[in-house]
């Protein structure tokens, strides 16, 4: 059903089989209206959309019984994969909905929905924690019937799992739902906490309902700004839907890669989207109502598609940490989830992260030193044995390895019988003897002054490699940054400023 091809951090390309053809992931998922259709399915085909999501619910009340014998792709028009929603929003906005979940189970069977999801009770945000509770176990218990309905098919059931800012509840449903067999998860209630940018509360759920299903796809309910889905991609959701496109257009609101404006307030058109290079800044203002808001939900699709396209190219170039942190600069709520990288808690990150990566890693500031490769390279060093009794330690140049330099050739002149190592502060400590393993071989620091006190894994990493070891004598070359690990950290050792000749005055 789901082949992952490639990986990086938690984020996967990946080939979704469905009754109605292969679904390549990350994928956004447009929702689509099952009457209104102002933007048609087969527009979204056209600009590269393989997956949408309708209402069936909205579709029962609507077409009934005509639906069963034409089929949801018949209803809607559209012949590519269709996951449906069975009514939770209607939930989630008003309260309740007037079907049972076993009722709603068998229709979206007799529409044919490639991917289905059972009536869930959506937790939303703020909601006290015994309430929650109810609402997961009224989720599971729904779950349970609809699998008494759902017999022999090809459709691929959807998991919904619930608890919203409840950590322990959203693991506790995750795990439920995967023990009653579901081979696709979605996570819901993200929606009012994307409204409120709580994209740190929004990570944690994710990272919780990702450690307790590792290995099927995940669904982001309510996922649809060019912000939010390299963070969510990269914490393992695989598809991630939304009406975003149509709302922000009906309210003159047009998505950009670094956030959103509104129309009447643009001086300029930043865009090269097939609706913004046909029509002016002033044409677009002039027009009727309804057709403004027609192609400011084309360029918005635009926008979203092309965002899922650069998401997929930074997991293939192995490039999706520095992507993530870029985007995270647009906005510091953003900012306040990455930086929860560094925690415990998103560890998993590391299982996805390639152990070689083609392309040099890029190290500017202190979140790059919670990156997997270097987390990789620093546990590495920490089991690394050395039989020499005097430490040599050399900043790291820009040629690598380090055993290549000439620098090197003239430290192990000078002290034969040292273990020579260099540091970085990022990697930590690098002997000479591993300076060619990636990404030790295969990095790019950015050079400036950097306080010793914002990286505590450089200072963890050198006293775990001189207590791991018997040096009786270390001589340290120091830089400014070394000066100050060396003051704080208080290693026995001779400090050597570093300066020009420096080799020669040892």
């Amino acid at each position: 059903m789901f082949e992952v091809r490639y990986t990086d951090l938690a984020a996967r390309i990946g080939r979704l089989e469905t009754p109605h053809g292969i679904v390549e992931t990350p994928s956004f998922v447009p929702v689509v209206h099952p009457v209104r259709q102002t933007i048609s399915p087969a527009f979204l085909k056209k600009i590269g959309f393989d997956i949408v999501i309708t209402n069936a619910y909205i579709t029962f009340r609507q077409y009934g019984d005509d639906a069963r014998k034409r089929g949801i792709h018949d209803i809607i028009g559209f012949d590519g994969t269709v996951m449906t929603d069975s009514g939770g929003y209607q939930v989630l906005e008003y309260g309740s909905v007037e079907v049972e979940p076993a009722v709603m189970a068998q229709f979206e069977k007799d529409i044919r929905s490639d991917i289905p999801i059972p009536l869930d009770k959506p937790t939303g945000y703020g909601l006290a924690y015994e309430q929650a509770k109810q609402y997961v176990a009224t989720t599971l218990e729904n779950c349970k019937e609809t699998l008494k309905v759902v017999g022999d098919t090809d459709a691929i059931w959807i998991g919904p799992v619930q608890g919203a800012e409840h950590l322990d509840l959203v693991d506790y449903s995750a795990k439920k739902l995967d023990e009653m067999g579901f081979q696709f998860m979605a996570l819901g209630s993200p929606v009012e906490l994307m409204e409120a940018y709580e994209f740190a509360i929004l990570a944690k759920m994710i990272a919780k309902s990702k450690k307790a299903i590792p290995a099927k796809p995940i669904h982001l309910f309510g996922a649809g700004h060019p912000l939010t889905i390299p963070l969510a991609v990269a914490l393992g959701c695989d598809t991630f839907d939304s009406a975003s496109y149509m709302l922000y257009a009906k309210d003159g609101r047009m998505m950009f890669p670094n956030g959103t404006a509104r129309l009447e307030e643009l001086t300029y058109l930043p865009c090269q989207c097939a609706s913004c290079t046909s029509h002016t800044l002033n044409e677009l203002r002039a027009m009727p109502r309804e057709e403004r808001m027609i192609e400011l939900a084309k360029h918005n699709l635009y926008v979203l598609k092309a965002e899922v396209d650069f998401v997929k190219q930074a997991i293939m170039d192995g490039r999706l940490w520095e992507y993530v942190i870029q985007k995270a600069r647009a906005h510091p709520k953003l900012m306040e989830a990455v930086q929860l990288f560094s925690t415990g808690d998103f560890d998993f990150l590391a299982a996805g992260t390639p152990i070689f990566k083609e392309k040099a890693v890029y190290f500017f500031d202190a979140i790059d030193q919670h990156r997997p490769e270097a987390r990789r390279f620093r546990d590495k060093v920490a089991g690394f044995r050395s039989a020499k009794k005097k430490l040599v330690l050399f900043p790291e140049g820009e040629v690598h390895p380090f055993y290549s330099t000439k620098g090197f050739k003239e430290l192990a002149k000078k002290f034969p019988d040292a273990q020579i190592c260099t540091y970085n502060p990022f990697l930590g400590v690098i002997p000479s003897e591993i300076s060619d393993i990636f990404p030790a071989s295969h990095n790019l620091t950015a050079r400036l002054e950097r306080r010793a006190d914002d990286y505590p894994e450089f200072q963890s990493s050198i006293g775990k490699f001189v207590a791991n070891n018997n040096f009786e004598e270390i001589v340290i070359v120091a830089d400014s940054f070394m000066q100050q690990v060396a003051g704080a950290t208080k290693l026995d050792a001779r400090i050597v400023d570093y300066a020009d000749h420096v080799i020669d005055r040892l």
